[in-house]
């Protein structure tokens, strides 16, 4: 096993896209930002709210403010080192494969169910051999062991893939920092195994 050195040493050389920066995706990226990913591609129109703070990587005096750009800052705050490329932009069919574009792993991190459908089928069909990291199921709370990754040929879906948002089930810091921490775990998992793979058979 590699030391957390090497760890690093292996994740400096890969780029992993992050489609959304809330609740999932700030996360992610400050999970793999700690553990020295390379670089991160982030895409969200959204800005920081009040309501977000329950459970995304952003603070007070950041209200108001693009995520994508105070995202950023709080991630280089972490790492200096981890190259971080943003975009405010909606993201669609047209434009998606264009930003992330030459990413060795796709992270899903979107609320909206039209846009995890679309992020799917999209790369399922134009980037097939490009890993695709989602999450479904993790609002409300309690009801850890329900989380768990299921594995579709070159997709991940992390989560208990049943609890849907709602007013009675919100999404809340535990339960979505849970799901958020297996993306990232996902994601670090394959960087490493293939580098392993590789390393075990030249």
């Amino acid at each position: 096993m590699p030391t957390f050195e090497q760890i690093k040493e292996i994740l400096k050389n890969h780029t992993v896209g992050i489609a959304g920066a809330g609740g999932l995706g700030s996360n992610v990226a400050m999970a793999l930002t700690r553990i020295g990913i390379g670089k991160l591609i982030i895409a969200d129109l959204d800005v920081v709210s009040e309501s977000n703070l329950n459970r995304q990587f952003y603070f007070r005096d950041q209200l108001n403010r693009k995520k994508v750009e105070a995202l950023k800052e709080n991630l280089q705050r972490i790492n200096q080192e981890v190259e971080i490329e943003i975009h405010d932009i909606k993201l669609d069919s047209d434009n998606l494969l264009s930003i992330f574009d030459g990413v060795d792993v796709m992270v899903e991190a979107f609320d909206k169910d039209e846009m995890k459908v679309m992020i799917a089928e999209t790369f399922q069909s134009s980037k097939p051999d490009t890993p695709l990291v989602l999450g479904n199921g993790m609002a409300g709370w309690g009801e850890s062991n329900t989380m768990k990754v299921e594995k579709l040929g070159n997709l991940y879906i992390c989560g208990d893939g049943i609890t849907e948002i709602s007013d009675e089930t919100p999404p809340i810091a535990p339960r979505v920092g849970i799901c958020a921490s297996m993306q990232a775990n996902v994601v670090t998992s394959i960087l490493l195994n293939n580098y392993l793979n590789q390393e075990g058979n030249p």
